[in-house]
């Protein structure tokens, strides 16, 4: 398959008037009174949002909360990335049978989108075949279609001709032949969303029955048309959205709104801005240090590196070129030996409390080269690495002090370290502090409340993204 250009593609395809769009969708939007769920697999889905809140866990209490929120749109983290099959297969049981009994409860209707990785992976089609399943099972709601809607352009993810995309440099990179496809654990061949559909259900849904909704039709304003694609969607049938900008979004959603308007019922497995759109979530300005931390402390920050994609290792090079900066390599490697591990972790976690308790930001590091047990031992390396993400975790968890601002990088890395770490139950989204880069502020009940929790994907942002936050928090300090 073909890489594009990504400056001749975007100019391959028509302008369409954005006051025009804003007010189409402004009336669509006005027509539904839904609750807007988003269950999150990992922490990083809220990146495009701010001002909403998010769960750490699916009780009946939090969610019948975020139902009696005045925000339309609340969150659940389930971290079901980090989860094996069957227990995403639970835990998307059990929170659909809850959703549905409070929206009985509380006679509220509600949307629910399954937020996913924008590089296609995770447990699909599991959580979204679970959650119709089971919504099925509770009463009279019968799921028409899914909306598969991966674009997110803050990570430079576009779909063109139903083929999606992750744009390096100026190059528009088929996303079955980017690393992201290799995951040990969520790999796939094609980078046709109609054929990764088909690769993904088993054949189960061939690619000739994708329902596609083209970026010709979205840029031509034709709702009419795809209302009617979406209109003729049944038993589970997917639907594609192509997708260069968030306009493009935008768009898609009016037809989308007006289809729910006149009586459809879709699933959706989405990345990160159908959630802002849908949710119609105004932009704001990236949050500044002076937003974000107290320049009267006199601690320094936390950053912990558990990632290992390679941009994460490329960005950690560059923070080196921060001198005022400690490194601390945690030797991962030694996690074979329990009681030297534990040895290893403590040490860790005591050289940086005594640096960011004198005022300097520590920057702890998982060793880079991956675990290699090899052929045959994929099921004993998943085991070790979860042990190596509880003892990143535990570091934060058993932290002396309250550091000024705390960063994790990765996915489930700072999906661990906010639930366990900071035993955070409800997180307050504040925004973001580069695009893709989202910040919760913690609630009272957590370790450390208050405090500005960096949520730094594994995969988004230039080399430089991570030094440039980190040194812009820096220059804050008296």
């Amino acid at each position: 398959m073909t890489t594009k250009n990504l400056a001749q593609t975007l100019a391959a395809y028509a302008t369409v008037d954005s006051a025009q769009v804003d007010s189409l969708f402004d009336k669509a939007f006005a027509k539904i009174s839904s609750k807007i769920i988003v269950l999150d697999d990992d922490p990083t889905g809220v990146q495009t949002v701010h001002g909403v809140s998010v769960y750490t866990d699916w009780t009946e209490t939090s969610i019948r909360a975020g139902f009696e929120e005045e925000s339309q749109m609340f969150f659940i983290l389930t971290n079901s990335r980090a989860f094996t099959a069957q227990e995403t297969k639970d835990v998307h049981a059990e929170i659909a049978e809850r959703i549905e009994k409070i929206s009985k409860l509380t006679d509220t209707p509600y949307l629910l989108i399954s937020r996913g990785d924008s590089t296609l992976r995770g447990h699909y089609p599991l959580e979204t075949a679970t959650l119709r399943e089971t919504i099925e099972k509770q009463g009279t709601t019968k799921i028409d279609g899914e909306i598969l809607l991966p674009f997110f352009e803050q990570g430079g993810r576009l779909t063109v001709d139903d083929i999606h995309y992750v744009v390096q440099g100026e190059e528009m990179i088929p996303a079955g032949e980017t690393e992201f496809a290799k995951d040990r654990t969520f790999g796939y061949q094609a980078s046709h969303l109609g054929d990764y559909i088909e690769e993904k259900t088993a054949g189960a849904f061939p690619k000739e029955q994708t329902v596609s909704i083209t970026l010709e039709e979205i840029r031509a304003l034709s709702t009419e048309s795809m209302v009617t694609k979406l209109m003729g969607v049944h038993d589970f049938q997917k639907v594609v959205v192509n997708a260069l900008t968030e306009q493009d979004v935008k768009i898609f959603s009016i037809a989308l709104l007006e289809a729910l308007a006149q009586g459809k019922q879709f699933l959706y497995r989405t990345a990160a801005t159908f959630t802002k759109v849908i949710g119609n979530i105004s932009s704001r300005p990236l949050l500044t240090a002076e937003e974000l931390t107290d320049a009267s402390s006199s601690h320094g920050g936390l950053i912990m590196v558990g990632s290992h994609v390679q941009k994460t290792t490329q960005q950690l090079d560059a923070l080196r070129s921060l001198n005022e900066l400690a490194f601390i390599e945690l030797d991962a490697h030694l996690v074979q030996d329990a009681a030297i591990f534990a040895q290893e972790v403590e040490r860790a976690r005591t050289v940086a409390e005594t640096f960011v308790a004198n005022g300097k930001t520590a920057v702890v590091y998982t060793k880079r080269e991956r675990l290699d047990l090899g052929p045959g031992m994929e099921e004993e390396e998943l085991k070790l690495s979860v042990r190596i993400s509880e003892a990143v975790t535990s570091i934060v968890h058993d932290f002396a002090h309250t550091p000024r601002y705390l960063i994790a990088k990765g996915g489930i890395t700072s999906s661990d370290i906010g639930t366990r770490g900071l035993e955070v139950k409800r997180a307050t989204v504040a925004g973001q502090v580069a695009p893709g880069v989202p910040v919760w502020t913690t609630g009272e009940e957590s370790r450390f409340p208050h405090l500005p929790y960096i949520i730094f994907p594994g995969n988004v942002g230039s080399v430089e993204t991570l030094k440039d936050v980190v040194q812009m928090l820096e220059t804050h300090v008296n």
